[in-house]
């Protein structure tokens, strides 16, 4: 078998890790993608604008933004680990303080952002 799952947190780190860094690059390429269009097409980039303010862009914004600190906080603990090899023997504190930080970041950020998607669902439905 070529993927095995061990279980455990460094499992779930790297896993989470890879998943947040893919999600991160296909935000790029959409990016890269949008920034071409405001000069190629400025009527399709005035659409995929309308689109980013949608209920559906923004959830997907927020995701975005949950994977960028994830990805970012998980790599600040690889870091230590990487510089400070002793580090390793608690690389699963260290993972429940990514999470611990990660929600005290996390929340306050899902709350703007919460706002402005009922604000586009009232828009949208209403």
């Amino acid at each position: 078998m070529l993927v095995r799952y061990r279980g455990g947190e460094g499992m779930l780190a790297w896993a989470f890790h890879r998943i947040s860094g893919v999600a991160i690059w296909l935000f790029v390429v959409l990016h890269v993608i949008d920034i071409f269009l405001v000069g190629a097409a400025p009527g399709v980039y005035d659409s995929l604008l309308g689109f980013y303010a949608t209920p559906p862009g923004i959830l997907m914004e927020w995701l975005l933004g949950a994977a960028v600190l994830y990805h970012a906080l998980n790599g600040l603990r690889i870091i230590i680990m990487d510089f400070w090899p002793r580090m390793t023997r608690f690389h699963r504190q260290l993972w429940y303080a990514n999470w611990v930080v990660f929600v005290l970041v996390g929340v306050p950020v899902s709350i703007v952002i919460g706002g402005q998607f009922v604000r586009s669902l009232q828009r949208f439905f209403g």
